[in-house]
């Protein structure tokens, strides 16, 4: 997203500053007239948080919703909660609002090394996955995905027919439900995986947004299935709050305990923010880039 929008790619909500970031730890400087005395939120001056906000986190100081603030535990360093807002989030979305996923189901996260994915396959995981899918583009990701986040199974799209390997994986029966970033090339796939009843849920377009010719989408029909697309830096603040709530029920306590981890691939001062967005651009990370501000 941060690479997007500055190369003037991605839709910025009309809320949001022209400065880039969506994702912040802190402490609270100052409170709104509306929220001085605690509020319903019930967040003091110097209280230390994380959060979400619409845009403005590469920078000193930001103003939030306090709808969008978490309370840092005492468990989690500053990084590691740095590190949770927009990919735990999203996620979370994915997940439980769009995929009406429910323990016992399958899934199947796109781009399995991916912060989002990263988290999502631990999401699944800790709350009761029949089976947990990821594709990747290289067996050093899929087998990080495996072997330290727990995946049931993983698949190189470089030299595997993901969707033959996945129906062979599961009898033909498919997968409940489908996360994917990458859009056009895995269009036709994912309907060919989904099982009946199915849900994918469609949040990027890395390879390109239009279908070329041929593409059945008879299983919509025949399967039952339901594609949706979703974003969540356009919904307002009631929508994130709700997710920011679910996110604090399902995500953190089991953060907390250190059942499940934020993956951190590098930490950089801010003012090498180059060098950050080159990392990113190189498609070599497993985990979170997080600036730091001394």
């Amino acid at each position: 997203m941060d690479l997007l929008q500055r190369e003037g790619m991605y839709p910025v909500p009309p809320q949001a500053p022209s400065t880039l970031g969506v994702e912040f730890s802190g402490v609270i400087e100052s409170l709104g007239d509306e929220v001085r005395d605690g509020g319903e939120e019930g967040f003091r001056m110097g209280d230390e948080v994380f959060g979400l906000a619409y845009g403005g986190a590469y920078a000193e100081f930001i103003d939030v919703s306090v709808h969008m603030l978490i309370r840092k535990p005492e468990e989690l360093g500053w990084v590691e909660v740095a590190g949770v807002p927009e990919t735990w989030i999203t996620a979370t979305q994915a997940m439980y609002l769009i995929g009406e996923y429910a323990p016992g189901k399958t899934i199947l996260w796109h781009a399995g090394a991916s912060s989002v994915s990263i988290a999502g396959i631990q999401l699944s995981k800790g709350d009761g996955a029949g089976a947990i899918y990821v594709t990747a583009g290289s067996q050093e990701k899929i087998d990080f995905c495996v072997n330290e986040l727990g995946a049931t199974a993983g698949f190189n799209y470089h030299t595997q027919d993901w969707a033959k390997e996945i129906l062979g994986a599961t009898d033909g029966k498919g997968v409940d439900i489908i996360v994917d970033f990458v859009g056009q090339n895995y269009f036709q796939g994912n309907l060919d995986v989904a099982a009946r009843d199915g849900r994918i849920v469609h949040l990027g377009a890395m390879s390109g947004t239009k279908l070329p010719a041929g593409v059945d989408i008879g299983a919509f029909v025949r399967k039952r299935v339901r594609f949706e697309g979703s974003s969540l830096r356009s919904r307002d603040e009631g929508y994130q709050g709700k997710l920011r709530d679910m996110l604090v029920e399902h995500a953190l306590p089991l953060l907390r305990k250190g059942e499940m981890k934020v993956f951190v691939e590098k930490v950089l001062p801010w003012d090498s923010i180059v060098e950050a967005h080159d990392l990113m651009e190189s498609n070599r990370t497993k985990g979170k880039i997080i600036c730091t501000i001394d």
